[in-house]
């Protein structure tokens, strides 16, 4: 790992001793998806060919989800696709009114070179792009400042012909986010944009100069959706990589609204299907309960059929093109290759790097990989966070830090209620766990 950049290998190792997911640098510790590698890469392939991709994610809770879709979202990005996560939940983001998932998707929405939200960055290279693609016929000088603007609209009207169909307000968004940010009325440029993303409440007078009304509403969302698609793709983004993830939240909903969300998860996954979307990834996340469970999709039977893989066969032969895709958690095994990923980055940046690889050798990262699942119950698949974690700021950064600290003779493992999530701790039900590794 010596041809990691400084910055890169220190972002991975903060974020890790935080006990978080690393923003970057993720195919670093990307230990047992090697096996979904080439699924991937043909779907990216697929979506950038102006096909959709639709993929379910199947995982305990500590399997990896959050991990594998953040891994899939990288490979995304070299790609230049955009990506969005979006968390479901019963309050903030429910799957049942799309018009709040499309407007999480464009807060969340970012690019190799944009954080989120990269909307704006989006939609001003979209329309540097229209310009250029009219300046590039040689029908319009660019000192004509009437005629350059007179087709670009034109061109705009083109593009979006078929999203103007169904959401003509989409197109007509547009339309007025140009006109305020050329007439430099920054403020009425930005409310625009914020109704283009679905954002409520916008001021009626910029909703007049842009030529729509009221806020986007459930069936207007899909629309948007694959207006987006279009910007994105004219503006140099092949795709957009698009997860929800914790769909498995849809269990504990009312019934009502339960069965409203099962049934647009259906009718999102039929129109990616259908073609309608061409650019989108649709990746969800759940866990076996969602897939399986009576109050999940198989609450609603067309949706249980869509989704419906045959995973009685060995975990090692499942098929990684399949419409579900089921993460198996970790081993004690794959802990200590992991723990051995992350030794050998830090000490690729140690003043003492030999020193690093010598005392935390591969028999001590099994010795603390063995306490701290033991620490939570044997639960080896949920023990990946907080081994890292423990590994990281209590076991490397000592060893690189005092010439005579040595972790088995210094160092006894702990594991507290407070430093654990919440299916951590249900897998444990002591407060405090003192192990002597």
């Amino acid at each position: 790992m010596s041809d990691v950049s400084p910055v890169r290998r220190r972002q991975v190792i903060d974020a890790l001793r935080r006990g978080a997911v690393p923003a970057a640098g993720l195919d670093l510790l990307a230990v047992g998806l090697e096996r979904f590698a080439t699924a991937v890469g043909d779907d990216l392939s697929a979506v950038a060919a102006g096909g959709s991709v639709f993929k379910a994610i199947r995982g305990e809770y500590g399997s990896g989800k959050t991990f594998f879709t953040r891994w899939i979202a990288e490979q995304a990005k070299r790609a230049n696709f955009a990506t969005a996560e979006v968390q479901i939940s019963e309050n903030e983001t429910p799957l049942h009114k799309l018009e709040t998932v499309y407007r999480r998707l464009t807060e969340r929405l970012s690019t190799a070179t944009f954080p989120p939200s990269a909307l704006r960055a989006v939609v001003d290279g979209w329309f540097y792009a229209l310009e250029e693609d009219v300046l590039a016929t040689g029908e319009v000088a660019a000192d004509d400042a009437g005629a350059l603007d007179k087709a670009v609209a034109a061109l705009l009207d083109q593009r979006l012909a078929t999203v103007s169909r169904s959401a003509p307000a989409f197109a007509a968004a547009l339309r007025g986010y140009r006109a305020a940010a050329l007439g430099g009325d920054t403020a009425t440029a930005d409310a625009v944009l914020a109704w283009l993303g679905g954002q409520p409440h916008v001021a009626a007078a910029a909703r007049r100069v842009a030529g729509v009304r009221g806020d986007l509403d459930h069936f207007a969302a899909l629309s948007f959706l694959q207006g987006l698609l279009v910007v994105l793709r004219d503006s140099g983004h092949p795709g957009l990589l698009l997860v929800l993830d914790e769909v498995e939240t849809l269990q504990r909903v009312r019934s009502d609204a339960r069965d409203k969300a099962l049934n647009a998860l259906r009718q999102l996954i039929d129109e990616v299907y259908s073609g309608r979307f061409p650019g989108l990834y649709l990746v969800i996340t759940g866990t076996p309960a969602f897939y399986e469970g009576p109050q999940g999709a198989q609450r609603l039977a067309p949706l249980a059929q869509r989704l419906a893989v045959d995973f009685t066969t060995e975990a090692r032969f499942d098929n990684p093109r399949a419409v579900q895709i089921r993460l198996t958690g970790f081993t004690v095994d794959s802990l200590v290759e992991l723990g051995g990923r992350v030794r050998d980055l830090y000490a690729d940046g140690s003043a003492v790097p030999h020193r690093v690889r010598a005392v935390v050798d591969d028999d001590y990262l099994r010795d603390l990989a063995q306490a701290v699942a033991g620490g939570l119950g044997g639960q080896v698949g949920v023990a990946p966070r907080l081994f890292v974690k423990k590994l990281v700021g209590e076991v490397l950064d000592r060893v690189d830090q005092f010439t005579d600290f040595d972790p088995r003779q210094h160092y006894a493992l702990t594991l507290t209620t407070t430093e654990m999530t919440d299916v951590e701790r249900n897998a444990t039900s002591a407060d405090d766990i003192a192990l002597d590794v």
